[in-house]
């Protein structure tokens, strides 16, 4: 398993938009993934899981992997993540 925390900085948090950007990129993984925030956690390849976490501005959001290609998808995810602004 691969984890990493991030802290959401976008304006808008992680509205419907950059959700499904980000989950478009977990499925393109074959790891299982899984998005957690304030003890909720959902599959980061389920965009209506994703938003029921209300993932705000300032969230600390623990993304994780279990897979083949745990690494890439955690690092990929994380970069998602510190991208949005």
């Amino acid at each position: 398993m691969s984890k990493n925390t991030i802290t959401i900085q976008a304006e808008d948090g992680l509205h419907v938009r950059p959700a499904s950007e980000f989950v478009k990129i977990a499925k393109g993984f074959e790891s299982d993934i899984k998005v957690s925030v304030d003890g909720k956690s959902a599959s980061g390849k389920s965009l209506f899981k994703l938003q029921l976490l209300e993932l705000v501005k300032g969230a600390d959001v623990v993304i994780e992997a279990t897979g083949s290609d745990e690494q890439e998808a955690v690092e990929a995810l994380s970069a998602f993540l510190v991208s949005l602004k």
